[in-house]
């Protein structure tokens, strides 16, 4: 059996095809668990570079007395849901084969920007 690979036209036996469609498969092919946890991640460093412990810490001070640490988690908040939803969404539409997968890294450069008050 004849098979494409790396745009070489290579002969092959059924079963090195079985085996190189196997390995293709799972090669860098990120999970949404992998997409979950870099978003996260994003999430939690942004809280973190205005000092706060996580994203958690700083959601928690959208009723704080404090104007300063109450505008900045109600942003912050108002952008982690943005995130989110874009994130869920696009993702959405890769498992429904309406878009190419991108890698993590490529993904994280299309969700929406912090912009802090």
């Amino acid at each position: 059996m004849k098979q494409v690979v790396n745009g070489v036209e290579v002969e092959m036996s059924d079963e090195e095809v079985i085996e190189l469609e196997d390995v293709q498969s799972t090669i860098n092919i990120p999970t949404i668990a992998a997409y979950q946890g870099a978003i996260q991640n994003l999430i939690d460093a942004t809280a973190i570079s205005k000092q706060f412990n996580d994203g958690v810490t700083l959601a928690s001070y959208i009723g704080s007395t404090v104007d300063v640490w109450k505008d900045q988690a109600t942003a912050f908040v108002a952008w982690r849901d943005n995130v989110w939803q874009y994130a869920y969404a696009e993702l959405a539409k890769v498992q429904e084969g309406v878009r190419p997968q991108p890698t993590i890294a490529d993904f994280l450069l299309e969700l929406p920007e912090m912009l802090w008050p």
